[in-house]
């Protein structure tokens, strides 16, 4: 067994995996932060809803359709600059969040305006009638009535996150992806890149049952 493992550093493998930890932890709170927001607003100003608006929507849904159309290997390069400029670094953990989070928060804002079509129109209608404001129909109707849907788009969005983090190892980006490229790929150290393969299945597999989890916990039975 040392022998089929002997090229594994630990320390750096832990060191990896806390990396990539990081980077999805960030990435996903800034995602969800500026997704949910841009996703009701989609909702709202899509046909028929409570602020209509055409023009204000296909402007918002061709932005989002760009972004998402993107390769994120390419996106990784394309906003290396402007990277740089925010964080001071594209290297590393710090220079990956901003790629990570354009990437995935169009993502999660089409998975959001999703959810929120799938709410009962009448259940929406009650609360106006009732004289509810839009904010109120917005915090106390749509976004209680989505959340088993909205909790979905978060374990899908942060599966795609860990995919990404592991994509960013191209660029340097540090965590599981990054060990993967430059020593199972660059160094043909194939027992290295067995084990963060298996790593980043094991988190992947952690979050979907986690997510599967909350989805039956608060689904109405």
């Amino acid at each position: 067994m040392n022998a089929l493992l002997a090229n594994l550093d630990w320390s750096e493998i832990g060191l990896a995996c806390l990396e990539t930890l990081s980077m999805l932890g960030a990435a996903l709170g800034f995602t969800v932060a500026l997704g949910l927001p841009l996703g009701v607003l989609l909702f709202l100003t899509g046909q028929r809803q409570l602020l209509a608006n055409a023009p204000a929507y296909r402007a918002m849904s061709a932005v989002v359709n760009v972004l998402r159309s993107l390769p994120f290997i390419i996106l990784l390069i394309v906003l290396i600059p402007l990277t740089t400029l925010v964080v001071g670094t594209s290297l590393g953990v710090r220079g990956t969040i901003p790629p990570l989070v354009v990437g995935c928060t169009p993502f999660f804002a089409r998975l959001v305006e999703t959810a929120l079509r799938e709410v009962d129109r009448g259940v929406v209608e009650a609360t106006q009638a009732m004289g509810g404001s839009t904010w109120q129909i917005i915090r106390h109707t749509l976004l209680p009535e989505a959340r088993t849907g909205l909790i979905a788009a978060v374990t899908v969005t942060a599966i795609v996150l860990v995919d990404y983090t592991a994509m960013a190892g191209v660029i340097g980006g540090g965590g599981l992806g990054d060990l993967a490229i430059r020593f199972g790929y660059q160094r043909f150290q194939t027992d290295v890149m067995v084990v963060t393969v298996l790593l980043l299945i094991l988190l992947v597999q952690a979050l979907q049952m986690s997510g599967d989890r909350l989805v039956r916990h608060f689904t109405r039975r």
